[in-house]
């Protein structure tokens, strides 16, 4: 019997070689509605699990659950079966004045502010996402009819001190130096899904809806916007795993 993994508990055949990756465990279900059809393969704390299948390609769909810790647990197990592929499906937070809730946002690259990585390899090392996955989501966005914003994000573990403005009195200064930097977006997991990917030798990229700009004066968030957000970024992914899946034979 092949060994099931100790937090998703999947084991190999479980999941597919492409695997997307919202948070948000509800939104498993969602995502899984837009395959041709799909299957609830396993739940287990914040790790839920449907696998199916796109125009005839395998395709799973596993949460991650909040912040890096949970989510290089997540791509750690999901590559022990199998998974090649790993696409991060999220939300963020608008940095960068141009970027506006309702846009989609490609992830190149994140700043490793997390902890987690710290633990897997000196901070100098970068963490980057994959070149293939990486244009295979801006031209599926394209094919989806979004313009996406490409370029770097941040990734850091405390909601309340960068991903939520909320109460800090001190918010520009926490932004100040991303800012500078032309840093479009924070959010809490891509750091982690590049690094453990280089490390464990597979791809990985990003794609994120933004929820709002956390340095506008209209911060709140429209969630019915919101929601129409996240299935862009949805059709973006799925997008991206049917042009990854066309052109495996000559990707390296």
């Amino acid at each position: 019997m092949e060994e099931v993994q100790h937090h998703i508990r999947c084991k190999k055949g479980d999941v597919a070689r492409y695997v997307l990756l919202p948070g948000d465990p509800a939104r498993v279900k969602i995502i899984s509605e837009f395959f041709d059809e799909s299957w609830k393969v396993a739940e287990n704390r914040e790790y839920i699990t449907y696998t199916g299948k796109v125009d005839g390609i395998p395709i799973s769909v596993t949460s991650t659950g909040i912040g890096c810790p949970a989510a290089t647990i997540a791509a750690e197990e999901l590559i022990n079966v199998g998974a090649e592929v790993l696409i991060r499906v999220g939300t963020s937070g608008g940095i960068d004045p141009s970027i506006r809730g309702g846009e989609i946002v490609v992830a190149q690259a994140a700043i490793r502010s997390d902890g987690a990585t710290r633990e897997y390899i000196t901070i100098e090392y970068p963490a980057v996402a994959d070149i293939d996955v990486t244009n295979a989501l801006v031209l599926g966005a394209k094919r989806a009819g979004i313009n996406p914003k490409v370029g770097i994000v941040w990734t850091h573990d405390a909601f309340y001190r960068g991903t939520w403005r909320g109460w800090m009195p001190d918010a520009d200064e926490v932004y100040k130096p991303w800012l500078k930097g032309g840093v479009l977006c924070v959010e809490n997991e891509c750091s982690g899904l590049f690094v453990v990917s280089r490390i464990r030798r597979v791809k990985a990229g990003a794609v994120l809806a933004v929820a709002g700009n956390n340095l506008s004066p209209e911060r709140r968030e429209d969630e019915e916007l919101l929601k129409e957000t996240i299935i862009k970024a949805i059709k973006t992914a799925i997008n991206a795993v049917k042009i990854l899946e066309k052109e495996r034979d000559i990707l390296p």
